[in-house]
């Protein structure tokens, strides 16, 4: 069998590693307990998050166990990692209720029986530590000089950095010394921005445990161009399909810039790389064909493969000028609002297309709002009755976003 670190090199989400040769060798050995952390900042999984999940599923196809940790405790202070300013402070029990939802998604994609993967909170171990018997046992090993000189922290001087932030990677690095007690874990794995925490915890888990441990990042995703995957101008792409349905991560996919095809097909799918070399190498419109294959294998994986195949119904219907419903987002008004009529900027508010009016006055002004394939050229305009047909109107905003509107 092809060893795991080759297939991670090979299909690019590697990016840095600590002692190369022994970690491949490694992994090519035995069977190795790793861990990838997540706070728990927010309701549901991103899109950038499944780039991670694929790393898990990756590692454990090749017979590793992988530990989903949950940073019910981390999230109490929030990584300053990229931030130019301190992370909104959550409740506790929305941390624990943030923390319950990714247990849930993270069932989707790993197999949990028998330990073949773990998942943690280290709420366990954070919330009741002693903090004297933290700080001489973990934080006589971290140098303040060294700390500033790191990314997260210097960027932050001029704006200001408190001292609970600066315990951020103390309490990251302390993970890592519990999961290698635990649980026998000897590698962390995470997104490049969290390399200087990660290595605080190798570094840990070395000086006290005399044992040799291993750390690894991937690349963070960016599209051709330049903005970061899964994030949209309406908003973010979540796993949850009730934040972001299916079909709107299948519409997300299919518009795919060119270039960015082959790398999302080595990233976000476990097709073979000559078929995805085959795909990538299609020219013109014909890459609309790989773009498609993306879209519906991603969709599948997250989704299942009902919910892709009527994604990629209700999409070929929109490209192909049709109207079939297929999964196209919709929402059920009650025929009165339209026998007064309601204006277009209010209509876009209730169906959750804008947030607010001027948002709506923009796109309306900037011609990215259209009516059954119409534009709406007036901020002012009023949707009655007369404008639906069989009962309902479809609303596109840009290029890529649909959203149906039917009367009850």
């Amino acid at each position: 069998m092809t060893n795991v670190f080759d297939i991670l090199e090979e299909r690019g989400y590697i990016d840095q590693v600590t002692y190369e040769d022994e970690l491949r060798e490694l992994l090519d050995k035995e069977s190795v307990t790793f861990y990838i952390g997540f706070d728990a900042t927010a309701d549901s999984l991103t899109l950038g998050h499944f780039i991670q999940i694929m790393v898990m599923m990756h590692m454990q196809r090749a017979g590793h166990r992988p530990i989903a940790l949950i940073g019910g405790g981390t999230t109490m202070i929030g990584d300053p990692s990229g931030r130019t300013d301190m992370r909104k402070l959550l409740s506790k029990e929305e941390i624990d209720y943030n923390a319950s939802r990714f247990k849930e998604q993270f069932s989707k994609f790993l197999d949990f029986s028998d330990g073949k993967a773990i998942m943690v909170n280290n709420a366990d171990w954070l919330l009741n530590l002693n903090f004297l018997d933290f700080m001489r046992e973990v934080g006589v090993h971290f140098s303040v000089n060294r700390m500033l000189t790191f990314d997260c922290y210097k960027n932050r001087m001029e704006q200001g950095l408190t001292f609970f932030e600066f315990s951020y990677m103390l309490m990251q690095s302390y993970d890592y010394l519990r999961l290698y007690r635990d649980y026998g874990c000897k590698l962390q794995v995470g997104g490049s921005d969290q390399w200087s925490n990660i290595l605080g915890g190798y570094e840990l888990v070395r000086k006290l445990e005399r044992d040799k441990v291993y750390a690894m990042t991937f690349k963070l995703l960016q599209t051709a161009s330049g903005t970061k995957m899964g994030k949209t101008a309406a908003g973010t792409i979540w796993l949850d399909p009730n934040k972001t349905p299916p079909y709107e991560l299948y519409q997300y996919l299919r518009n795919t810039d060119d270039r960015d095809v082959e790398k999302f097909l080595k990233l976000m799918t476990f097709l073979p790389l000559d078929e995805i070399e085959k795909l990538a190498s299609l020219e013109g419109a014909e890459i609309n064909k790989a773009k498609e294959v993306l879209a519906f294998e991603v969709t599948k994986m997250i989704h299942g493969e009902e919910e892709a195949i009527k994604a990629e119904k209700a999409s070929k219907a929109l490209f192909g000028g049709a109207k079939e419903e297929g999964s196209i987002p919709f929402t059920e008004l009650d025929k009165a609002i339209f026998k007064e009529g309601i204006g277009i900027l209010e209509l876009l508010k209730t169906v959750g297309l804008t947030k607010s009016n001027s948002e709506g006055r923009r796109l309306v002004e900037q011609g990215g709002i259209s009516i059954d394939d119409k534009k709406v050229g007036d901020i002012g305009k009023t949707i009655t009755l007369d404008d639906f047909q069989d009962g309902k109107i479809l609303i596109r905003k840009g290029k890529k976003v649909y959203h149906q509107v039917k009367i009850k």
